[in-house]
């Protein structure tokens, strides 16, 4: 009888979701062969069990060649929410390369009673409307886009940016950063607020439990959240919300 070879997934990862994602498949799937492949953006990431690699694919004709060469049967685009460009990019592959693509994205955040949220297209968006909300800025939309609040016009305000790693300029005049990774507490969001003076909020709608506590501290201090939305999924493409949906979408490969 031939041998049946496992079938081959390409997640693109570095997100929770991703890494909980190729914890099941590895643990659970002996049918299923899960390669991660990550950004390479955060110095010290955590590896998922499986195959990993780390690095760019030189655009969507890279990735499409990887995953031909490499036999890949299945593509998981598990990337950041707001990685639209790599999500394009897998699109485009997926399409060339003539394999099943599924989007992985948890769900956004909601608004609750309570909530001053004010939402933004982009982070340029976001920059513009800080003046007229408060002077002492948390910032939370990691490392990269601090160029859009950089310009001259936003030198009164004082920034608290917290990333993974530490950011490269431009930045805003006057900074303060915290490196620190999630999930976070909401005591210690409350703290963080509060030891700070925080009066204004910036955040990109990511979703997730591991940095919404800032959200509960933010309503409970009456302060407002500046709202980056998350761009669409690539049209056509099918979502999954959780790894579980993920998972039994390979199943049924």
């Amino acid at each position: 009888m031939p041998v049946l070879q496992p079938v081959h997934v390409l997640v693109l990862g570095g997100t929770t979701e991703a890494r909980r994602l190729a914890e099941h498949l590895v643990a659970h799937d002996p049918g299923v062969r899960v390669t991660t492949s990550l950004a390479g953006r955060v110095s010290a990431p955590r590896l998922p069990p499986g195959d990993v690699r780390v690095g760019g694919f030189g655009g969507p004709d890279g990735l499409a060649a990887w995953v031909r060469e490499h036999g890949v049967d299945a593509l998981i685009d598990a990337t950041h929410p707001f990685a639209a460009t790599m999500s394009r990019n897998a699109a485009e592959a997926a399409a060339q390369a003539h394999v099943p693509l599924l989007a992985l994205r948890r769900p956004g955040w909601v608004a609750q009673a309570g909530d001053r949220w004010h939402a933004a297209g982009s982070l340029a968006e976001a920059a513009e409307l800080l003046p007229a909300l408060g002077e002492r800025v948390f910032l939370t939309t990691g490392r990269m886009g601090l160029a859009a609040f950089a310009g001259a016009e936003l030198d009164d305000l004082w920034f608290l940016v917290r990333s993974v790693d530490a950011p490269e300029p431009p930045c805003p005049a006057r900074m303060e950063v915290l490196l620190d990774r999630g999930p976070f507490t909401l005591e210690g969001e409350r703290e963080l607020l509060r030891r700070h003076r925080v009066d204004v909020l910036v955040t990109k709608d990511s979703g997730g439990d591991a940095t919404a506590p800032k959200l509960t501290a933010a309503r409970e201090a009456g302060i407002p959240v500046v709202v980056v939305r998350r761009p669409p999924v690539p049209e056509g493409v099918p979502v999954a919300r959780t790894p579980d949906e993920a998972v039994e979408w390979v199943r049924r490969l």
